[in-house]
């Protein structure tokens, strides 16, 4: 059985599936046709049903939850890891005010007028733009682009402001870029939960048993990475956007952890916490229960807590 099944080029998915991308599992009679795309075109192939599994922002799983699953293996979820609001050189400090908190995006401390400001996001689907609307309501709107755009246009002054992810956090004290705001940080202070930035998600038709036997892999997948770490860097240095070694194992240690071996309880709960707060401000219609896909069958399972 063919499944077509899409991961981003970020250093913690090439990790996470390099066994299954350099064929060192036994994948009993699934064949999977890989392909290898930023994530926000990973959300719009699978809003599209282009593809039957998929590496997908939670704010667009959660669009999707009435057609796809999310499997309990393959998350990026975690403390600490989540996107940073980035101010192009020179301008961070014109947003703080008095008392220490930044004001920029909807304050008057910023010359000019908000709407003036360019504010720049990687993708409309993407868990960094859900925060960036929880945080910044008043905020300037965002303009879309792919992630690894953010940086060079702020460094070019094409940008105000910008929300940067996978390797743009560890490299923006480098390139002289200001840091705004720890998003990942703020949800954690208010939430007291991991951060859920996205997750590999199946397609419910496809079957319980197919699904099972899907999530097994998966799961897998991670365990056999996370045991033979070395093996995989040639894979994440194909596909990585920044090329040095040092970086790509920071990406990994900070994306790749137990969450990702398996969601649990406690990541169930930080997705459902995402529901409510993205359907509180309008991002999503409604609230719905998530379906968690274990390594054995599926399995719908409601709120907690």
């Amino acid at each position: 059985m063919k499944i077509r099944i899409g991961i981003s080029t970020c250093p913690n998915d090439t990790f996470s599936f390099f066994p299954l991308l350099e064929h060192r599992l036994s994948t009993e009679g699934i064949e999977f046709d890989f392909c290898l795309s930023d994530v926000q075109e990973l959300n719009e192939r699978l809003q599209a049903g282009d593809l039957d599994v998929g590496k997908a922002s939670f704010h667009a799983a959660l669009k999707l939850s009435d057609r796809y699953g999310v499997f309990a293996a393959g998350a990026a979820l975690g403390f600490g890891n989540g996107p940073l609001l980035l101010a192009r050189p020179g301008l961070v400090r014109s947003g703080v005010g008095d008392d220490g908190r930044f004001k920029g995006l909807s304050g008057p401390s910023v010359p000019g007028t908000t709407a003036a400001m360019r504010v720049l996001c990687p993708g409309p689907d993407t868990t960094a733009y859900l925060l960036y609307r929880l945080f910044y309501p008043d905020g300037a709107p965002a303009q879309h682009v792919v992630f690894s755009e953010i940086a060079p246009a702020l460094l070019a002054g094409e940008a105000d402001y910008g929300v940067c992810i996978h390797e743009g956090r560890f490299t923006y004290r480098q390139q002289g870029l200001g840091l705004v705001e720890d998003l990942g940080q703020r949800w954690e202070q208010e939430t007291r939960s991991p951060l859920p930035l996205g997750g590999i998600l199946g397609r419910l038709d496809l079957g319980s048993e197919v699904l099972g036997k899907i999530s097994c892999l998966i799961q897998g997948s991670v365990r056999e990475a996370m045991a033979h770490r070395e093996l995989a860097l040639p894979t994440m240095r194909r596909h990585a956007q920044e090329f040095d070694d040092q970086v790509l194992w920071s990406h990994v240690d900070l994306y790749v952890n137990r969450w990702t071996e398996d969601l649990g309880d406690v990541g169930l709960a930080a997705l459902n916490e995402l529901g409510r707060r993205a359907a509180a401000v309008g991002l999503v219609s409604e609230d719905r229960p998530w379906t968690i896909i274990p390594a054995q069958s599926v399995q719908s399972r409601g709120k907690i807590g």
